[in-house]
């Protein structure tokens, strides 16, 4: 089968960002099949389509400029534009079927033009509820724009022979757009269980080479640094902390549109280089030994709502290392942490309340244990990389079965066709009938 991939953000291990395409295509890949990935380069401004080839995977990529320090307007106009592009690159793949990945949204613009008049099936992967989250965030406040907006998400859904969420509120939010529950398959983020389960010697080694770290208790946070993610927060808890139990470190591995604004706030409460430290953005390739070195690991956002049905990156790589995980927020990843006793929930609005949470777990061993061994299990049994990639292959499967054109049915073809005449001017098979 050939999947026409549409993402405009793939990325590799080799670079800095989530690998969720790389990871569910290669193993595509690997089971017999050919995989177009049509993306953008965001590091070139100028050019044409570059083509490649990643484990198999054929990339093609366009030149389009993008980063999360553009303004919003910035970043609509890079989503656009790679759309139009995309769409002529897409159409004339000729995919047995189309997998077109948001956000953004407007990635369903080249799926629609490459499936137009064709049975091309197409599958929609929704990974943020946009445009909610834009317009819950007040960054989408025109009403036109979001009236287009909530049009093309409605297109979106519409128009695809399934929709993949990537967590359960995501499913319950396609479904109140008056998707059904049959065409709605839930495949969160994953865990690459072999890259990150490594020897607790390799995150011993990564803390001898880290002159600020050593022994000293670590929390971590690796990923953006962007308004959405609230990095904000850790630097209040990181100040309350120190209060408390100044031993502990927190480091922060990433960049983003607010780097600078946290830095300043880090450096502004005394806590930059002493309790705090941002050794900058690392590659997917070296996250298992920070990770391996950490002690809890992080992810935080904004106090809003629409923001609850995240399914980060950062959560499933802390699951693969065997790691407590903690949040700032509820929805279903707090859920699954409390149940579990996979880590913990920290107060959202009180970053005392937090520091001393984030103590009494780091103070009690057996907890740590306990929690570690949960990370472990979940990564195993319900978010390995290949359980869900197959369950999205699966889905590919079956909506190009569905569209597949049915076949002529030889005997109704034989009735159908005009009989034909002998020299009297009747039918052969009148004659036929008669003479028996």
């Amino acid at each position: 089968m050939k999947i026409v991939y549409l993402h405009q953000y793939f990325k590799t291990p080799q670079t800095n960002g989530g690998t969720r395409s790389y990871e569910m295509a290669r193993r595509w890949v690997a089971r017999g099949h050919r995989v177009h990935m049509v993306t953008s380069d965001s590091e070139r401004s100028t050019g044409g389509w570059r083509t490649y080839e990643v484990e198999g995977i054929t990339v093609h990529a366009c030149a389009v400029p993008y980063s999360n320090a553009m303004s919003f307007g910035r970043r609509i106009q890079a989503f656009f534009q790679f759309g139009v592009r995309a769409s002529f690159r897409a159409r004339r793949l000729k995919g047995d079927v189309v997998f077109a990945t948001s956000t953004p949204l407007t990635i369903i613009v080249p799926a629609l033009f490459a499936t137009a008049f064709r049975r091309t099936p197409m599958v929609f992967e929704v990974r943020d509820l946009w445009p909610d989250v834009p317009i819950a965030l007040g960054v989408l406040n025109n009403p036109l724009m979001q009236r287009a907006a909530r049009t093309l998400e409605w297109i979106a859904y519409h128009s695809a022979d399934a929709v993949v969420a990537l967590s359960p509120g995501m499913a319950e939010g396609i479904r109140n757009r008056g998707i059904g529950a049959s065409r709605i398959v839930v495949a969160p983020n994953s865990c690459d269980n072999e890259d990150f389960n490594i020897p607790n010697a390799i995150g011993i080694a990564y803390r001898e080479s880290q002159p600020w770290l050593k022994d000293r208790p670590l929390v971590v946070y690796c990923g953006t640094l962007g308004k959405v993610n609230n990095i904000r927060y850790m630097v209040d808890v990181a100040a309350a902390t120190r209060l408390l139990e100044s031993s502990i470190a927190f480091a922060i591995y990433g960049t983003g549109a607010e780097e600078q604004l946290v830095r300043e706030r880090a450096d502004s409460l005394g806590l930059l280089n002493t309790t705090l430290f941002m050794p900058g953005a690392v590659t997917k390739k070296e996250l298992p030994d920070i990770l391996s070195a950490a002690d809890v690991c992080t992810s935080f956002v904004l106090p809003v709502k629409e923001l609850e049905y995240n399914s980060a990156n950062k959560f499933f790589d802390a699951l693969a290392a065997g790691r407590p995980m903690a949040v700032n927020h509820y929805g279903w990843q707090a859920e699954l942490l409390e149940a579990s006793g996979a880590g913990l929930v920290l107060d959202p609005k009180d970053p005392y309340k937090a520091a001393r949470a984030l103590i009494d777990f780091l103070r009690d061993p057996g907890r740590v244990s306990r929690a570690r061994d949960a990370a472990r299990l979940l990564a195993d049994q319900q978010f390995a990389r290949d359980l869900l990639s197959d369950r999205v292959l699966e889905t590919l499967v079956a909506v190009k079965s569905r569209r597949r054109k049915p076949t002529k049915d030889p005997t109704t073809e034989r009735r159908s066709r005009k009989p034909r005449r002998s020299a009297t001017g009747a039918s052969r098979d009148h004659v036929a009938q008669s003479s028996a």
